[in-house]
């Protein structure tokens, strides 16, 4: 069994991003996976559920077009204040209890939302289980890369957003089933069920080592990255480990952190061309994605659909979203973050032209859902490239708030998008609306291909001490990225 000492120096001992990185992939690092990736899949059944219980709250409130509208975008407000807000207080108190009291605070407000007797009410509630989801997603992809050695992370975190088509396929079938019996307010009361799961996280997840250290709390990194090598020599049945290389050591936090200072790390020189980048991609990406899925239905009906086949084409396009993340989690690790989120948005924007062009012109529904699943591909291709790229942009005193943010923008832009898309739909029709959407993503993928640099196989701390950001790779030079290369 391997032994570790007491309470050696800060120097003396191998980093916690060292040791981390040295261990085979092994089923602890899968159980971790899981048991994160099923907390994002719940916040997304959350998420997806109001596509298909729209319809049913604006009959029982006697809601217009315009409310009904005002009720399925308040939660994306929340999303945006709990993003912002999530990723500044993951980097000051730490990853793990934001992600728990994320996962309370969506199952409390769920189940207000099957609570509520007026709309202004439920818009209350749906803002509340917002900031929750919000709070969530970017906590989820910082906590699962700084776990996950290097040569596994873009595959794991790109893997974990796949769960959000299931996530949005599994709120179709509950409330398939659940909704013309029980109401929707049955069903938002069933969703509130998962947030038990936090006991689960809270018993198995530890806090982020690399947090830890980050703060100075060496003892305690000492003490989980032991726990975690235990873990891992018990699954792999090692009964050694090699050694760690040799990395930097973690620089102590400053005293203005908490107070603002990983906000304005983001922007420090070291990351503001990343930031740009990052901010640009999540806003174009989002006003494009919701702009264009949130009217898919009603897109479908104006063009001569019945209610009910145009939700069964609406899921059934969304398959073509298991298949594309699936691909994009194969692509990031053999191609790279870079050019495989690069491709995913002109693939998407593409086929987002394209099928606008199908559905304006009438053509047969074979091509129609054939179009729509090969833009479902490319679009949650670009998802799984975007929450693997994202976190590994910047330091772990500002990854969370850097993801936080970013998301956040992103958020903006879902807000915006399916209103303008109301704007344009009346004057240029549906080929302008989808157009609208290909622009967006050609937006997105030239801010990457200008600004963005390659993160794939460099460690963390690799990418953190790499200030250059102008180029395809961390800084030429950089001696833990060269190590991780070789």
């Amino acid at each position: 069994m391997r032994t570790v000492s007491a309470s050696p120096s800060p120097q003396s001992r191998a980093t916690a991003a060292a040791r981390l990185e040295r261990l085979p992939f092994s089923g602890y690092h899968k159980l971790i996976f899981l048991i994160i990736a099923l907390a994002f899949f719940f916040d997304s059944v959350d998420l997806g559920t109001m596509t298909f219980v729209l319809g049913s709250i604006k009959k029982e409130f006697g809601l217009s077009s315009a409310q009904a509208g005002l009720v399925a975008s308040s939660s994306f407000f929340g999303m945006t204040l709990g993003a912002a807000v999530a990723g500044l207080l993951a980097d000051r108190f730490g990853r793990r209890p934001v992600f728990q009291w994320s996962m309370v605070l969506w199952g409390i407000a769920s189940y207000l939302c099957s609570t509520a007797h007026d709309v202004n009410t439920l818009i209350v509630y749906r803002i509340l289980l917002g900031f929750g989801m919000g709070m969530e997603f970017p906590i989820a992809q910082a906590l699962l890369s700084e776990f996950v050695p290097s040569a596994q992370r873009g595959r794991m975190v790109a893997l974990m957003d796949g769960f959000w088509p299931l996530g949005f396929i599994t709120a179709g079938i509950v409330a398939y089933f659940v909704l013309p019996s029980l109401g929707w307010r049955s069903v938002f009361a069933l969703l509130a069920i998962p947030a038990v799961f936090v006991l689960v996280v809270r018993r198995i997840v530890p806090e982020s080592p690399r947090w830890l250290e980050h703060r100075g709390r060496f003892d305690d990194a000492d003490r989980v990255v032991s726990d975690v090598e235990s873990r891992v020599m018990r699954s792999t049945g090692l009964s050694s480990l090699p050694a760690p290389a040799q990395f930097a050591q973690p620089a102590q936090p400053t005293s203005s952190h908490g107070r603002g200072g990983a906000l304005r790390e983001i922007w420090s020189p070291a990351y503001r061309r990343r930031t740009t980048m990052v901010w640009l991609l999540w806003f174009f990406a989002l006003l494009g994605f919701y702009g264009l899925t949130s009217w898919l239905g009603a897109l479908l009906q104006q063009a001569g659909f019945a209610v009910t086949q145009s939700v069964f084409y609406t899921v059934l396009i969304s398959l073509g979203g298991i298949p594309g993340f699936l691909c994009a989690a194969w692509l990031v690790e053999r191609w790279g973050r870079k050019p495989t989120c690069i491709a995913s948005l002109v693939g998407g924007g593409a086929m987002a032209f394209v099928y606008g062009q199908t559905a304006l012109h009438g053509t047969s529904i074979a091509l129609l859902i054939g179009t729509g699943l090969v833009m479902q591909f490319f679009l949650f291709a670009m998802w799984a490239a975007l929450y693997t790229y994202t976190p590994e942009l910047y330091g772990t005193g500002a990854r969370a708030t850097g993801s936080g943010f970013a998301s956040a923008i992103g958020r903006i832009g879902s807000l915006i998008g399916p209103y303008v898309v109301g704007v344009v739909l009346p004057l240029f029709g549906q080929g302008g609306v989808f157009t609208l959407g290909a622009l967006s993503f050609a937006v997105a993928a030239l801010a990457v291909w200008v600004l963005g640099i390659e993160t794939k196989d460099a460690s963390l701390e690799a990418l953190e001490s790499s200030e250059a950001g102008l180029g395809g790779t961390p800084a030429a030079g950089d001696k833990a990225w060269e190590k991780q290369v070789d």
